[in-house]
């Protein structure tokens, strides 16, 4: 007999009845698609993982508590055969055949009437991949795995089927290495017609763009009569006004002393719709980058993030530094490496220890990246020695020395 490959089709099983024997691993990873889809499920099995049972109490599938019996399968439209009894999948895979009914057998594809295909999804796509001939579950879940990624990033989107939408994206980039941009961000970025990135964003990613995206460097905004988030923000509406795609490329999060909700005002003001894509923020991933936990049993129960760019004797400054001087978790401070040696003798003058240790951490995450160690006594003298510039942040507190340097 010559072995035909299978044939693929998308099954419609809202409503319908779909039959799941035996409430083991199989069943537990099965069951989420089969509900998504609609399916009026029901598993027959003397027991269950607490995962499907907990299924099963929310209501989500009926759960009879015994073994199969023959006639088990009437009415169903769709079996799934996962028990470790060979006969008793034998015997179910014979009553689906008398009734005409699809089924998966878990324990020996061969004997089955359908497969099942390692599936993914991205934007309304639904990505099913079978291997030709006997099933090969490890390469099928490879290739798709590479073909959701694709779509997601952007990479296999075609240019006649890319999908735009008029407005703004306010889209955190990450500490900087291009891999630590977010799934939807990048996809984002894949379908802007504009994109007005910051100096700390992931540069690297600009160059993945198509030729006929405008790339504006929001640094070389000219402002003339505008301060320079002004001008950002007449950029952002005049390019998203035109009917544009537009993403607002920062480093980071956008709300994470980013000037993001100033844009959103501002693109709210003017009527234009907007998207905010969350970011790994640089004070928790830089410091993890370098071996530093922000947080550590025993060691610190909490973090708190400052923006250094003001000295603390700055009228301007809205940081209780007294206070941040008593804490005795981690402080992380972004935008301070000029600002570091007022900062640290004010925390010295408040009571902190001059002897808590200090990193600095440059360009984390980056091919660049770099640490130099000191103590609160020391870090401005040790800042300027080893001409620490930025963007750097800067992790004060005793989980600096948790993780013993090679």
């Amino acid at each position: 007999m010559v072995e035909h490959p299978a044939y693929p089709v998308g099954l419609r099983l809202t409503g319908r009845r779909v039959v799941v024997i035996g409430g083991g691993q199989v069943a537990q990873r099965r069951l989420p698609a089969l509900i998504a889809a609609g399916a009026d499920v029901t598993l027959i099995s003397p027991s269950a993982t607490p995962s499907v049972e907990a299924m099963a109490d929310a209501g989500e599938i009926r759960w009879v508590r015994r073994r199969y019996q023959d006639g088990d399968l009437a009415d169903a439209w769709y079996a799934l055969v996962a028990t470790a009894d060979a006969e008793a999948n034998e015997q179910i895979s014979a009553e689906a055949e008398d009734h005409r009914v699809w089924c998966v057998r878990s324990d020996d594809a061969s004997a089955a009437t359908a497969w099942t295909p390692a599936t993914g999804r991205s934007e309304g796509v639904t990505v099913a991949v079978l291997t030709t001939d006997t099933p090969d579950p490890r390469r099928s879940a490879a290739i798709r795995d590479a073909v959701v990624e694709g779509l997601r990033d952007g990479t296999l989107v075609a240019p006649q089927q890319r999908t735009r939408t008029p407005g703004v994206a306010l889209v955190g980039g990450g500490p900087g290495d291009p891999d630590l941009i977010t799934v939807r961000g990048r996809r984002l970025l894949a379908e802007a017609d504009v994109v007005i990135a910051d100096r700390l964003g992931p540069r690297d990613l600009l160059d993945e763009l198509p030729p006929h995206v405008e790339v504006i460097d929001a640094a070389k905004i000219p402002y003339g009569r505008f301060m320079a988030q002004e001008a950002i923000n007449n950029a952002l509406i005049e390019h998203a006004k035109a009917g544009k795609a537009v993403v607002r490329l920062k480093g980071g999060d956008p709300y994470v002393f980013g000037r993001g909700m100033e844009e959103l005002q501002a693109l709210a003001e003017a009527g234009i719709a907007c998207t905010v894509v969350p970011g790994i923020s640089s004070s928790i991933s830089v410091p993890s980058a370098a071996g530093i936990p922000v947080t550590h049993r025993g060691v610190a129960h909490e973090f708190t993030v400052v923006s250094g760019h003001v000295a603390p004797d700055d009228p301007r400054s809205l940081v209780d530094w007294k206070s941040l001087a008593q804490l005795r978790g981690t402080l992380v401070l972004l935008m301070a490496v000029d600002k570091i040696g007022p900062i640290a003798q004010a925390l010295i003058t408040h009571g902190k220890n001059p002897q808590t240790p200090v990193a600095l951490v440059q360009e984390g995450t980056t091919a660049a990246q770099r640490r130099v160690d000191a103590t609160l006594a020391t870090v401005g003298e040790v800042a300027r020695a080893e001409e620490v510039k930025p963007p750097a942040v800067i992790v004060i507190g005793d989980v600096v020395t948790v993780n013993p340097r090679p």
